[in-house]
């Protein structure tokens, strides 16, 4: 009996396992972010009479999908402390090569060149960060010009349509418009947008890697802590390679998503998107430090900025007014951030103390 009991390893408690929720402080900010929801849907309901008909929510739905698709790779890169700010640049160049080569290529040929183009521009995002030692924070903000850049000069700054009127080639381009339009039939809920599906199926495999995997599990540590992950044998450089560019990746298949909905490759597409995507990672509490965070927090963070987005847009508010709104939830988001990690002192423990004083 003794010889077992010395030779049983000890095993951390559940709540404390790396790829899960860590502390019962994540349940309590799942919470916190459902009644956020709650309290969103209720003034947009009260605001708008039109805000839970079944054509606004197919609409809220799909206008969170060009978010959500990226925000998955995004949570599991700013898990293992990288930060991608050109995913928005990315997404529409990807759709400009679309645009460009459906004539020499074919619309399949355009649409996997789109992919490797949007991979290989966080390959290099990875590789200058990693290997060259270059901040991500400047790497990317410059990757996000460039993008920008390459995608108006391949466009001719105009917008280049993506249909055909080849008979023999108008099945093809049907198929290319569903990935927007299509629906999937599903038990209970009915038809759903096939878009919809398809990030729900992106959300569910990103949380299996990020619990059940080595890569998972290997990212949270990293960004918890990088050195430590090194001395422990851990490949840092590869993995962050990875994560980077599976985050372009992602921006390329968010890309082909949106010139399917548009009929168009635009090289203004997924304007400040970056910024949206990261603001509902950090809402959702994925840390900036790294090596904390969720994709069911991550869903409900875009989720919830989709609804508040959608029904400013009922109330006719303008671009600028929502810009500052999402401004204002990104600088709480990152406030809550902070004060979960020690940094800010709001006062609360003071206040305690003096009245556990009194």
């Amino acid at each position: 009996m003794a010889t077992d009991t010395q030779n049983r390893q000890p095993q951390a408690p559940r709540s404390l396992r790396i790829g899960g929720f860590r502390r019962s402080g994540d349940l309590q900010e799942l919470l916190g972010l459902l009644i956020m929801l709650a309290l969103i849907v209720l003034v947009m309901t009260s605001l708008s009479a039109v805000f839970l008909t079944g054509r606004n929510l197919n609409n809220l739905l799909l206008a969170s999908t060009t978010i959500g698709i990226i925000a998955v790779f995004t949570t599991m890169l700013m898990i293992g402390g990288g930060l991608d700010l050109s995913v928005a640049s990315t997404a529409a160049l990807c759709g400009v090569v679309i645009g460009a080569l459906q004539e020499p290529l074919g619309l399949v040929g355009a649409i996997l060149a789109s992919l490797v183009v949007g991979a290989g521009v966080g390959l290099l995002n990875g590789f200058l960060v990693t290997y060259v030692g270059i901040n991500a924070l400047i790497t990317t903000l410059g990757m996000l010009s460039v993008a920008r850049g390459m995608a108006f000069v391949l466009s001719d700054a105009l917008t280049i349509p993506v249909f055909s009127v080849e008979p023999e080639q108008m099945d093809i381009y049907t198929q290319f418009a569903n990935l927007s339009e299509g629906t999937v039939s599903l038990p209970i809920l009915g038809e759903v947008p096939f878009p919809v599906v398809f990030t729900v199926g992106l959300f569910i495999l990103g949380i299996f890697v990020l619990r059940f995997t080595t890569y998972g599990r290997a990212m949270y540590a990293i960004g918890g802590n990088e050195e430590a992950s090194r001395l422990a044998g851990l490949p840092v450089r590869r993995y962050r390679m990875i994560a980077f560019t599976l985050s372009g990746l992602s921006a390329g298949v968010a890309g082909m998503f949106l010139t399917a909905r548009l009929y168009a490759a635009d090289p203004r597409a997924a304007p400040s998107v970056e910024l949206t995507v990261i603001t509902a990672v950090v809402l959702g509490g994925t840390s900036l430090a790294g090596g904390k965070g969720s994709l069911l927090g991550t869903l409900l963070g875009v989720v919830i900025l989709s609804t508040l987005l959608n029904g400013l847009n009922l109330q006719s508010v303008s671009t600028e007014y929502q810009n500052i709104a999402q401004g204002v939830v990104l600088l709480l988001a990152v406030l809550i951030d902070q004060v979960r990690l020690g940094n800010v002192d709001i006062g609360i423990g003071r206040v305690r103390k003096w009245l556990a004083r009194r």
